[in-house]
């Protein structure tokens, strides 16, 4: 046996429990998705004022992301992800005893604070235990097996409200938190020599720099875009508008609904190593993939939204599964960072092109909440069909405004290449 041999069982258990602390905080963001007409029953709110909840975690997560990635080249991986994980707790508890708007709102920001510590984390965690080699494999399986975070929210989150009410499913939600603080104080290092590692203080012109080179490239653009425009269909129904869409939009039962959203989140897993697989052996149409894909996308969300009456079952498999693969896709994003930028300036990169996703995100929810109460009548939360059709029509002014952005940056991008490295072009042809 190696010597290689220990090590490299040492980075699974860091590798699994980490993956643990970040199901439980795709949970934890998704919950909202199959609670949200319970909600404007409990706090007696709006549309809009529901969609704050998720507007307000969106807004912080987003805001969070490169400051985050600073601190976490300060402190190491270990304790951003004890201090998120502690947040998570903390706020997951306050939204459950939480009987105003007020407190309920104050919970939920907490939510995003928490949970934009833990993915970056966990990343980092990868590229420190594993091999280059392996590397890879196990970010891709990191962001596809996360994602059972969001099967737990959509079933067994809907039966625990149910069967046990707003608090108690919430509280029990929270105490999760508690088990994993436990195997994450025990188990994760920042690296095999180091329990917990803390990196130099960064000047005020050392970021200016990083984040300002890794702007300029379009290449950081192309992925910012890429990320913007894929995601945000998914993101919206898996975090609040999925469930009262198919409830109330669609007509069907809330059993029918759920299964929905877990087709949504099966439909991410599968996908997932596909597109790896297919971006590494294709580098060259990596943004030939994200174009295709995108139009997949509005093209099943205009059937649906054009269908007369409520769309068949079927159908919304159909457009769940088209959706869904936008989340995987958005991970290309991370690809043209990755093969534009240098090892010095790649966090600042990541947290750039982390943000286009989830601002798209956050735009959605606050205006298909807009729309709902512009077009019900009365202050009424009983939204009808109509007014669904048309608040989900807003994608496609996300979806013009991104898919313009992409092939602008891409045809830079190529041109860049083209002109300064076209060693690199002739090699590997990596580029999108």
């Amino acid at each position: 046996m190696t010597d290689a041999s220990p090590q490299q069982r040492g980075a699974l258990v860091v590798w699994f429990v980490g993956l643990l602390v970040y199901l439980l905080a795709v949970f934890h963001r998704s919950s909202l998705a199959v609670a949200g007409l319970a909600a404007t029953e409990r706090f007696d709110i709006s549309a809009a004022q529901l969609s704050t909840f998720t507007m307000l975690q969106l807004l912080v997560y987003t805001a969070m992301q490169i400051p985050v990635g600073l601190i976490l080249d300060r402190f190491g991986s270990r304790r951003v992800m004890l201090t998120g994980l502690v947040t998570l707790t903390a706020a997951q508890t306050l939204f459950a005893i939480a009987d105003t708007y007020a407190v309920a709102l104050i919970a939920r920001v907490i939510v995003g604070v928490g949970d934009a510590m833990i993915f970056v984390c966990l990343l980092r965690l990868v590229n420190t235990w594993f091999v280059p080699r392996r590397i890879p494999l196990f970010t891709q399986m990191t962001g596809v097996l996360g994602q059972l975070g969001a099967i737990i929210a959509a079933v067994p989150m809907t039966l625990a409200l149910r069967e046990l009410g707003w608090t108690k499913a919430y509280l029990l939600a929270a105490a999760i938190g508690l088990v994993l603080l436990v195997a994450l104080l025990v188990f994760i290092r920042d690296s095999p020599a180091e329990r917990s590692a803390s990196g130099p203080a960064m000047s005020l012109t050392t970021i200016r720099r990083s984040l300002g080179e890794s702007w300029e490239h379009p290449g950081t653009r192309l992925g910012l875009w890429t990320h913007f425009t894929t995601q945000f269909s998914a993101t919206t129904l898996g975090l609040l508008w999925g469930y009262p869409f198919f409830v109330r939009g669609e007509n069907l039962t809330s059993g029918q609904a759920g299964a929905l959203l877990t087709i949504l989140v099966v439909a991410v897993m599968a996908a997932g190593p596909v597109l790896a697989w297919f971006i590494t052996r294709h580098p060259w149409h990596r943004s030939t993939l994200v174009l295709g894909i995108v139009s997949a996308i509005v093209v099943m969300w205009t059937i649906v939204l054009t269908w007369r009456g409520d769309a068949p079952f079927w159908l919304l498999v159909l457009l769940m599964v088209a959706v869904g693969v936008g989340g995987p896709a958005s991970m290309i994003g991370f690809d043209f960072g990755r093969s534009f930028n240098p090892e010095h300036r790649m966090g600042a990169a990541i947290g750039i092109i982390n943000q286009g996703g989830f601002f798209a995100s956050l735009v959605l929810v606050i205006a298909i909440g807009i729309i709902l109460d512009w077009r019900t009548p009365g202050g009424s939360t009983a939204y009808t069909p109509s007014a669904f059709r048309w608040a989900m029509s807003f994608q496609y002014v996300l979806w013009g405004i991104g898919l313009v952005q992409i092939w602008r940056y891409r045809v830079q991008v190529r041109a860049v290449i083209m002109r300064d490295e076209p060693e690199a072009y002739g090699r590997t042809r990596e580029l999108g």
